[in-house]
Parts: structure tokens; sequence; C-alpha cells
């Protein structure tokens, strides 16, 4: 006997129609062994969320979208007030010209007075356009000042990391600078390794390990920062050999935040390096120098430059 339908239980609005079920594939691709998803975080992948695009979308094409916006209000008015007939004052009947400029005068709360609607029609109509003059304006003015504001990090990561021994042990190196010259206040450091590993089960997976460092943060970073990880037992680059990391598709991603002490905020700076990057029994060359005085300055000329170690 087959069972008799549940009244009572009703069927979800996104089974009832194929369309709605909105299934998104995501391809994974490895360029130059770095691990990417092509259109995640690019400004036309917002287009459904305009607040989203108009904050990630490249300056000319913010000016370009509001420019659109403007003459497109401005276009719909104007025929507006070209089916109302004559009633603007002082413009010529008919002129889609005129009906045109008489928006932007009122879009715009500009009023020149030589233009003035001449009915209740034109009225109502004045009154809308006003209205969206209005929030269109705080809106752009908003967007613009978010857009203007938002804290971009100027920091630079050494091309390459190291591998060599500190202190007898193994370590991971690389090199972070400010290029601002400015503080960044409490600023800490993130390094993951990304791999590819296959579980006792069999399957597949993409593991993230967090990498225990030295030092992962400093109370002022201002000039040039070593980031440096003991490779010991305890270490997931433990025994792993330049051979291990390339079959293993292994990445290491690194994050450094803090706070612009400019402008008092919060700033994030992402970088990865592939395992062609690390090099094996190197170190960076020094960029700290001193003087016959004692007087002691940076050079950033060799900040990418390292040298073979035996």
């Amino acid at each position: 006997m087959l069972p008799l339908p549940n009244p009572r239980r009703r069927e979800h609005p996104s089974n009832r129609n194929p369309a709605n079920r909105r299934t998104t594939k995501f391809k994974i691709n490895f360029r130059n062994g770095r691990f990417e998803i092509p259109g995640v975080d690019t400004w036309h992948s917002y287009w459904r969320e305009p607040y989203y695009l108009m904050l990630t979308v490249p300056w000319w094409g913010f000016l370009g979208l509001t420019a659109i916006a403007y003459g497109a209000i401005n276009v719909f008015f104007a025929l507006g007030y070209l089916i109302g007939g004559d009633c603007i004052a002082n413009a010529e009947p008919g002129s889609f010209r005129d009906a045109f400029f008489f928006s932007v005068q009122t879009l715009a709360s500009i009023g020149y007075g030589s233009m003035y609607p001449t009915c209740t029609y034109a009225d109502v109509l004045v009154t809308i356009e006003a209205l969206i003059g209005t929030v269109g304006i705080a809106l752009m003015t908003g967007l613009a000042f978010a857009k203007f504001s938002q804290p971009t990090a100027k920091i630079v990561f050494s091309k390459v990391a190291v591998i060599a021994e500190h202190n007898g042990i193994p370590t991971l190196m690389f090199r972070a600078a400010n290029q601002r010259h400015n503080q960044i206040l409490e600023a800490q450091v993130y390094v993951y390794l990304m791999r590819d590993e296959i579980s006792a089960e069999g399957e597949f997976m993409r593991r993230f390990y967090l990498l225990d460092l030295l030092r992962n943060r400093t109370p002022r970073f201002t000039l040039s920062w070593t980031i440096m990880h003991p490779i010991d037992e305890t270490s997931p680059l433990w025994k792993a050999t330049p051979e291990s990391l390339a079959k293993t598709r292994a990445m290491l991603v690194v994050s450094l935040n803090g706070i612009d002490e400019t402008v008092y905020n919060s700033i994030h700076a992402p970088y990865s390096y592939i395992d062609p990057d690390i090099l094996w029994n190197h170190r960076f060359i020094d960029i700290f120098h001193q003087t016959a005085d004692g007087q002691r300055y940076i050079d950033f000329k060799n900040f990418h430059q390292t040298k073979r170690v035996t």
C-alpha cells in the first residue's frame, strides 16, 4: 500500500520549480602552482549586489556607473515631462533638450528659476524627482566616501622564502616591509601551510596547518620584519623535501594585519608562496648596516636577495 500524502506537509517553494534550484559550480585552477578560483573576489562578480559592486569596482567604473545612472534618471523624467505636454514655463513645447535640462536642474536642486512647472502634473513629477535627487546625492556621497576611505596596506613581502638553520634548528624565513614608512600598531602575522592529503579512508582533502612562529606579533611594525618558523618534530614541514612539497602542491598562505597609526583603521595584507618560491639552504642578505661612526641604517636594495649556505 502506498503511503497517503500528508496534507499538512508543505513543499518548499524552491523544490516545486526546478529553475529555483540554484546550483553553482566553481572551477579550481592551479596556475603556476598557485591555487585559485576564477571569478572569486572580482568586482564584476557582485553584479547582483549593487552596494558591494560600487565598493569593489575601480574608480573609472564607479564614475561611469554613476554617470549612466544619473543620465538614465534624467532621461526618464524628461520623457515624463514631455508626456505632460506644455507643463514647463519658458521651455519650448516638445523640446526634449529643454525637458532634459529642466530635469537636471530639479534633480540637483539647482533651481535657476528660468524654467518652472505650470501644472499639477508637473508639480507632482518635480516632487518625486526632488525626493529621488536628495536620496541619490546622499547615497552617492556615502558610497564615494566609503570607497575613498577604505584602508590599504602597502606591505611588501620578499619574493622568496628560505629554509636555513637558525640557532641550530632548520627554520623557514621570509621578510615583510612597510613601504608607507609609518607605524602599524599591534601587527600580527599568521602563516598557514596548505597541501593535498589523502586520509586513511582514501578521501582527498586540502588541509590547512597553522605554523608556529618564533614571533607572530609586534607592538610597532615600522621598517622590516623577518618572520620565522622553526621546523622541529611538531612542525607540519618536518622531514619535508622540495619533492614532497611539489607533489602535494604545498603553498604557504600569509596573512598580516594591524592598525594603521595614521588613520587608525585596520589593514590586512595577504601573500602566498608556492614550492618553487621556497629556497632550501639559502639565507637572506642582511639589509641592516652600520657606519664607521656607529650609526645604523637599513638599505632595501637587497631586500629580496639571498645567498646559498653550506
